[in-house]
């Protein structure tokens, strides 16, 4: 890590951001189940409200820290639906747990996929988009070469250390990253910091 920060360190856009926010932290999880059940909870709700139904979910499974895809596959939607999901949620949730039970998703093999196959494998899964994969890639699997070109927060980093006058498209998001894109997913987390304290400082100019 320090060889690669050292590394984008002598690039003026990302150097300034690595001497503020000091080493990115990456916490890679363990079980991949339990990080997309995650992911597909956390989506369009305040983290609090995720955080209350993420608890509520694993309490329906009291004989385990986690449940697996076999025990959830055996829950009803309705039962899914009283830990405080969504209809929506609750079929996006039975249906990870049953394409991880019947071996469409192969676990084991998404270690030594490429990019292009995680994501063709992932979205067979209702409820699991190219974000959804982007997180998945970035914060379970450890890849360091990912840019979540969908993600408003990185997208508004990107315009305000680059100066953009507008959100940058896809294309110009890449194309600024050339100097840094294989290391796509630490510049992430930077930019989700420099966007993070733009909403603080827009928070203090309104009150």
């Amino acid at each position: 890590m320090k060889d690669l920060l050292a590394l984008l360190a002598k690039d003026k856009h990302i150097g300034p951001l690595i001497k503020k926010y000091g080493p990115p932290i990456l916490k890679r999880d363990i079980s991949y189940f339990q990080a997309l059940v995650r992911s597909i909870i956390y989506q369009q709700v305040t983290g609090t409200a995720a955080a209350a139904i993420m608890a509520r979910f694993v309490a329906l499974f009291p004989k385990t820290a986690f449940p697996t895809p076999k025990q959830t596959n055996k829950k009803t939607i309705e039962q899914l639906r009283s830990a405080g999901l969504s209809g929506q949620k609750a079929t996006y949730i039975k249906d990870l747990a049953e394409k991880f039970s019947d071996g469409t998703i192969r676990e084991k093999d998404l270690d030594t996929m490429s990019t292009e196959e995680i994501m063709t494998h992932l979205i067979q899964v209702k409820g699991i988009g190219v974000w959804t994969v982007h997180m998945f890639m970035i914060f379970t699997l450890g890849r360091l070469n990912v840019l979540p070109v969908g993600d408003l927060g990185v997208r508004k980093g990107m315009q305000v250390v680059y100066k953009l006058q507008e959100l940058p498209t896809p294309a110009k998001m890449e194309a600024l990253a050339k100097p840094w894109r294989a290391h796509a997913s630490l510049v992430a987390w930077y930019l989700w910091r420099v966007s993070d304290d733009t909403k603080v400082k827009t928070r203090k100019k309104k009150s």
